[in-house]
């Protein structure tokens, strides 16, 4: 089982071009042992080689336009890319939320500077971003964020901490999420902003967070009046929320959602075309899922590149996807390992399986989002 794309599905000839040529580039890497297929690759496989060469082709910035160094293609042709590169289990966590989230944020709410300044080094694989948002004892809940920004001459003055920030040992900057306002216990969600933050400016501090199996992906990162200038304010002042809640949607709809464990299900299919494992019908039940997820995925890409809202269909891509994830962890984990590939693609999905659910906003909080959602039309 090598094909993400059922046969017999309708697609754009150019798109199908594409696809082949992303697949002809990954044969190509594996030949010659570049990297090796793992679970949950756009979190814990950080490769710059790998970034630089996916760069090489095109296929990083591939939304932004020309005039900021990017390639001006459409949302669909960066679906194709990336939906390739995750059903391979290909180490892109380098790039990933800066190509996934920052560009797109960066052309609706950055400044010109901000755009010239960041957007040819995140297309040419040289500016790898984090995400600044969760908080201790914060959960899902980004209204309760605690962090502060306060004015200072020049810019603002950060204090405060963010948790659960992937590969901000690593990266060059993060977005961050603080508060500018008092709390109104009235309305919870104002007086929030968002800020560009170098992550080796004076006043920051990365802390590793070490997982249960050993791996370091996750840090704390601590601000004790860390500098912003003022040209590196996103957005507008006060106007966080609703940026965040845009933003959500590039991070929650992605392909990423529903193929963390893809390599693991494909693997699960070949061993069983080989009768290493028993024959069950519960993985054609999975690949089936599989499938629906990738034409709802693929229809909210088209609706961001459309500049829909898309934050109700996201959050149930989120929250279909990160289930179905979990499913095939659990499904591989019953079997009897036939080989150490097999063994070792499922202890690592048995054990980034707790956090599929939470990460991007936890289930719980999306089914929220959804009735709400639903409830309103």
């Amino acid at each position: 089982m090598n094909r993400l794309v059922p046969p017999g599905t309708i697609e754009d000839e150019a798109l199908t071009d594409l696809r082949a040529e992303v697949r002809q580039f990954v044969a190509e890497h594996l030949a010659a042992g570049t990297f090796t297929p793992s679970v949950d690759a756009w979190l814990s496989r950080w490769d710059e080689k790998f970034t630089t060469a996916l760069a090489e082709r095109g296929w990083l910035g591939m939304t932004v336009p020309v005039e900021y160094g990017g390639h001006g293609r459409s949302f669909q042709e960066r679906f194709v890319v990336t939906e390739e590169l995750l059903a391979a289990g290909a180490p892109v966590a380098a790039h990933w939320i800066a190509d996934r989230q920052i560009v797109p944020s960066l052309l609706k709410y950055g400044t010109e500077a901000q755009k010239q300044h960041f957007l040819p080094r995140i297309t040419a694989g040289e500016c790898y971003f984090g995400i600044g948002m969760s908080e201790p004892d914060s959960g899902s809940d980004l209204a309760s964020v605690r962090t502060k920004a306060e004015r200072v001459d020049g810019g603002w003055a950060l204090t405060g901490t963010k948790v659960w920030t992937s590969g901000a040992h690593l990266a060059h900057a993060f977005i961050v999420l603080a508060r500018t306002a008092p709390v109104d216990p009235q309305h919870r969600h104002a007086g929030l902003s968002q800020f560009l933050v170098d992550l080796h400016r004076p006043g920051v501090e990365v802390r590793p967070i070490i997982s249960m199996n050993g791996a370091h992906h996750f840090n704390e990162v601590i601000f004790d009046g860390a500098f912003v200038p003022d040209d590196m304010v996103f957005g507008e002042i006060g106007d966080g929320w609703n940026q965040v809640t845009s933003e959500l949607a590039f991070e929650r709809s992605g392909p990423e959602r529903f193929l963390s464990t893809f390599v693991l299900l494909a693997t699960c299919a070949d061993r069983m075309a080989a009768n290493s494992i028993p024959r069950d019908a519960n993985l054609g039940r999975l690949v089936a899922r599989i499938a629906g997820l990738h034409q709802m995925s693929t229809a909210v890409a088209g609706a961001l590149e459309r500049h829909e809202a898309a934050d109700v269909p996201a959050a149930v891509v989120k929250v279909l996807g990160t289930t179905v994830e979990g499913d095939i962890a659990d499904f591989a984990d019953l079997q009897d390992s036939p080989d150490a590939i097999f063994t070792e693609l499922t202890r690592a999905a048995v054990d980034q399986r707790p956090g599929f659910t939470l990460r991007g906003g936890t289930n719980e909080i999306l089914r929220g989002v959804i009735a709400r959602g639903l409830g309103m039309r």
